[in-house]
């Protein structure tokens, strides 16, 4: 059975700071492309990072760049997304997501369940 679960998500001021895990099962997860996705009430679901199997590219959406990092650890199945200088618009609900072949917006194989971030300002 494929599962990914998010955490480390919560409420936080605005310029705080939060790091969501995401620990995954059940799929040759050296293989993936592993993601951040994020969806605010009201809005569609955007994609904010992924990150590369083989060579750890990582991309990111321009109103997080350098403010968020993405990592991956292939030896615990495990991607990790590190938030910095958080804004009241990075309020969201933070989905992790893995694609054997896509990246970015067309990602999707496989999906968590979430986790909130709220940025008070």
């Amino acid at each position: 059975e494929v599962q990914l679960v998010e955490s480390g998500g919560g409420l936080v001021q605005a310029g705080g700071s939060l790091r969501l895990s995401c620990v995954t099962s059940g799929f040759s997860f050296d293989d993936y492309t592993i993601g951040w996705f994020r969806q605010a009430l009201g809005k569609d679901r955007e994609g904010v990072s992924c990150i590369t199997s083989s060579d750890r590219r990582a991309y990111y959406v321009d109103s997080v760049k350098g403010r968020f990092t993405i990592s991956r650890d292939n030896a615990e199945n495990m991607v990790y997304l590190q938030m910095n200088s958080l804004k009241p618009e990075d309020t969201a609900v933070y989905y992790c997501t893995a694609d054997r072949l896509e990246i970015g917006a067309q990602m999707g194989d496989y999906w968590g369940q979430g986790t909130q971030v709220t940025v008070s300002s």
